[in-house]
């Protein structure tokens, strides 16, 4: 039976470790990104909605308001396209970043698996000090 000293395993959890924090690492930017999008919207929102009032309290008519009102919601729908595009983007990167992490552990994990199993079904050398009869 092979016997793997601690020292053998250090490299291997090194690099665990390093590939866990790689992982995190990604899925924190992603959430920073999803935030700083997410600011930015308000922020805009706030800007615009104030020239919105200001610009419905200007009206001299009904039908200049609908008229808002009706540019008003199709630049709605816009934003909220576009909005909906650059989340799905953002949420794409960090998805493919997972799954290439997970393809190299798993590839890493079945390399690990295979040499423990080399070592094991290795057959010992023939001893050297095996005493022969004349």
């Amino acid at each position: 039976m092979s016997t793997m000293f601690p020292q053998q395993y250090l490299p291997a959890q090194s690099a665990q470790v390093q590939n866990l924090f790689g992982a995190l690492q990604a899925a924190f930017d992603g959430i920073e990104k999803l935030t700083a999008l997410n600011l930015q919207v308000v922020k805009t929102s706030l800007a615009e909605n104030q020239v919105i009032v200001e610009k419905a309290f200007a009206t001299r008519s009904p039908q200049e308001f609908f008229e808002l009102s009706s540019s008003v919601a199709k630049a709605t729908a816009e934003k909220a396209n576009l909005y909906g595009k650059q989340v799905k983007e953002i949420v794409s990167n960090m998805q493919s970043e997972a799954a290439t992490t997970a393809k190299s552990q798993i590839a890493e994990y079945q390399r690990e698996g295979q040499d423990v199993l080399n070592k094991l079904t290795k057959k010992p050398a023939p001893a050297s000090n095996v005493i022969v009869a004349p």
